[in-house]
């Protein structure tokens, strides 16, 4: 019989051999990620705290060991800064205004398009196409809709207004609005419809012997198994029309009276027309602050149910 101390030999033995081979494991798997934590810690670790630090001076951009330190300074200015309140309100009305149309028009065009209905496939295509252009080929595109010579202007210029849309400020942020629906929502579509097509169809035929009409249907068999894609819509929508510039930048310039300027396009100007770089860092961390913020609210009030 092997005595206990062969026994107690062999354990360790085997011990000592798994926790080698975790230990592989592990040096394996840091190697592996290795990169993408040098290109992370590069590209996002390394600005990001630059930033927050670059926020708490009066940055010198010329000479920044010169630049001097003035702690939260930069936040009590813009607290009284009305050009950050007018920006602050142009985006949330354009998030406002934005997000809803999304969501919505995404939700129709992905019911809609669920079915297999002839011609269904294209027209996803048509749908989903405009998301593959850039920012600045969509506003040039619906600058040209909304010239004085354009087809929008020609059609409403002559009872509601005179020139552009975009020369209104009353009209140009509606305008923003329609070019950014027009081309967005044809990404959120195809991740609603995904989610759509990701319930079990056994569900609705369950329903309709039991008499559930189509309504009764959508409320109790779609929107719970979609809440997720409306959650990760809602969400993501928010976060993009926050940071929105391309549109205000390329089709307004922030104009007219300052009715588009977004606080992207503001931070912009502070960072590359005025050189107000700690300040703008600043801008930018408050920006921040607002995304978790929103992020959050969007989702205990939308996700918040979830086991």
């Amino acid at each position: 019989m092997e005595t206990t101390d062969n026994v107690r030999g062999r354990v360790t033995a085997a011990v000592n051999s798994t926790l080698d081979r975790d230990t592989r494991e592990i040096v394996a798997g840091i190697l592996f990620a290795l990169p993408y934590l040098a290109l992370w810690t590069v590209f996002l670790l390394y600005p990001l705290l630059k930033g927050l630090y670059m926020s708490l001076f009066n940055w010198n951009y010329l000479f920044p060991s010169e630049s001097e330190f003035i702690g939260l300074g930069n936040y009590a200015r813009l607290l009284q800064d009305d050009a950050f309140w007018n920006a602050l309100s142009n985006t949330t009305e354009f998030v406002v205004l934005t997000v809803p149309l999304i969501l919505l028009f995404s939700m129709i065009i992905a019911l809609g398009l669920n079915k297999q209905l002839k011609g269904s496939r294209l027209l996803r295509f048509v749908y989903f196409s405009p998301y593959v252009l850039t920012v600045s080929v969509v506003g040039i595109i619906w600058m040209q809709m909304f010239s004085q010579t354009g087809a929008l202007s020609h059609y409403l210029g002559g009872w509601l207004l005179e020139g552009s849309p975009l020369n209104s400020k009353l009209l140009a942020m509606p305008s923003l609005v329609i070019a950014t629906v027009w081309w967005q929502t044809g990404f959120y579509f195809a991740i609603l419809l995904a989610a759509r097509q990701s319930v079990p169809e056994r569900l609705y035929e369950a329903a309709k012997l039991d008499g559930a009409g189509p309504f009764q249907m959508f409320k109790d068999i779609t929107l719970p198994h979609m809440r997720n894609a409306i959650l990760f819509v809602l969400v993501a929508s928010t976060v993009f029309q926050f940071q929105v510039f391309g549109q205000p930048f390329v089709m307004t310039d922030g104009g007219p009276v300052g009715s588009t300027e977004t606080l992207v396009l503001y931070l912009y100007r502070l960072g590359f027309e005025t050189r107000q770089l700690g300040f703008g860092a600043a801008v930018g961390y408050t920006l921040l602050v607002i995304l978790i913020g929103v992020s959050v609210l969007n989702y205990y009030v939308v996700g918040g149910n979830d086991e």
